[in-house]
């Protein structure tokens, strides 16, 4: 991957990218969200993406949340199109206990949020963030190696040329620093139906 390729949408005060490692120091009331059920919307976390009208691929990150410690401090990948049209993926912390391993899918401005429950002491994560067409795929692992389904969605608005990378954010009174490695492009992982044929 050509890390020059990468632009922010919102670039955070304190970052590093250098020798494949990117760093992001959140800023508190930071967070991507909009409408559905908490009554409040959010578009302001640092985004880096990088852009992209191939139809098949996949795209792989290492995060390491080492630091992570207030409720909802998370970091993930993310394809971020406007305000009103995006997806991300990543774990969201909630107390030493357990985390929210979760998927925001937003179109036309109404987001929903699939998760999961996670140990506290999970501290790093892989995604695998695959396009076909108009439908993505997200996927997760804990070694890089065995990624597992978390979520298939269509993107109305996301047909055609797409920016799609990394996020870091922290809603409420907090700051950590989030550690993106190993990313790369793929040929598309996720591959053709081959089971049930339509009707």
């Amino acid at each position: 991957m050509d890390f020059k390729n990468l632009k922010w949408i919102r670039a955070p005060k304190e970052y590093t990218i250098k020798d494949g490692v990117i760093e992001i120091v959140t800023k508190p009331h930071t967070d991507l969200w909009q409408r559905t059920y908490y009554h409040f919307q959010n578009d302001n976390a640092p985004v880096l993406q990088m852009e992209s009208e191939e139809k098949y691929f996949s795209f792989v990150v290492k995060t390491e949340f080492t630091d992570s410690h207030q409720r909802f401090d998370q970091c993930g990948i993310v394809m971020y199109l406007d305000s009103e049209n995006w997806l991300k993926a990543s774990v969201e912390y909630e107390n030493d206990e357990f985390q929210h391993l979760g998927s925001v899918v937003t179109n036309h401005g109404y987001s929903d949020w699939a998760t999961t429950e996670i140990p506290a002491s999970v501290k790093n994560m892989w995604y695998r963030f695959s396009r076909r067409n108009d439908d993505y795929c997200i996927e997760c692992a804990q070694d890089g190696i065995r990624f597992r389904q978390m979520r298939i969605c269509h993107m109305n608005e996301g047909s055609s040329k797409i920016r799609f990378g990394v996020y870091a954010c922290s809603p409420e009174e907090s700051s950590f620093k989030a550690v993106f490695t190993h990313m790369q492009l793929t040929e598309c992982m996720w591959k053709a139906h081959d089971g049930q044929q339509p009707d």
